[in-house]
């Protein structure tokens, strides 16, 4: 009883979930996101983010041969942001039921920046790259601005759409994410007791 009862005052000031989003922008990728939300008005968030667009540095003449299009470019050079995100935020309903509200949130991040570079022409074109490389890896702590329009469609499930921005001082990223909510996203609601 008194778990059943801890559970119910939780759920009523308390909402956390999980979103994923796959990330559109100046890289590509995917965006994972813990979240918690008090009161339905502020929101704190622990998340990872990984993005990959062809490199900047990448000759003209660059082919990942034979081996690239077995490998599904699996195996092709990349550049590479990564970020680990702690975040915190406001919420505002935009409709009086919940089912719509906008998530301001705003943090720092631990990013991983990973380039190719050093590149040096081969011989062998055809059954693999025509190029050689090194990867060159660093980090840098970022600004990350990350407002969300959030879709709870129901206690436990809806849909994100949330553009974001990463600025540091080596590179950045923008772009916008589409995805998913799951866990508790909304406090139940508390029947009013009928008085006969």
């Amino acid at each position: 009883m008194c778990f059943f009862y801890a559970r119910a005052q939780f759920s009523e000031h308390h909402a956390i979930y999980f979103t994923g989003e796959i990330n559109l922008g100046n890289y590509i990728g995917t965006d994972l996101n813990l979240n918690y939300v008090y009161k339905e008005t502020y929101s704190f968030k622990l998340g990872y983010s990984g993005n990959i667009r062809t490199p900047k540095s990448q000759p003209d003449d660059y082919s990942s041969g034979l081996n690239g299009i077995f490998s599904f470019g699996f195996e092709n050079p990349y550049d590479q942001i990564e970020n680990i995100q702690i975040g915190v935020g406001k919420i505002y309903k935009l409709n009086t039921s919940g089912t719509i509200r906008l998530n301001l949130s705003a943090g720092l991040g631990y990013t991983i920046i990973t380039e190719p570079e050093n590149w040096q022409r081969t011989n062998d074109a055809f059954l693999s790259e025509n190029y050689t490389w090194n990867y060159r890896k660093h980090n840098t702590v970022s600004l990350v601005i990350n407002p969300k329009i959030e879709f709870p469609v129901s206690r436990f499930y809806g849909l994100t759409v949330s553009p974001m921005v990463i600025i540091n001082k080596d590179r950045s990223y923008f772009g916008i994410g589409l995805g998913q909510m799951l866990g508790i996203l909304r406090p139940k609601k508390q029947r009013k007791k009928e008085h006969i």
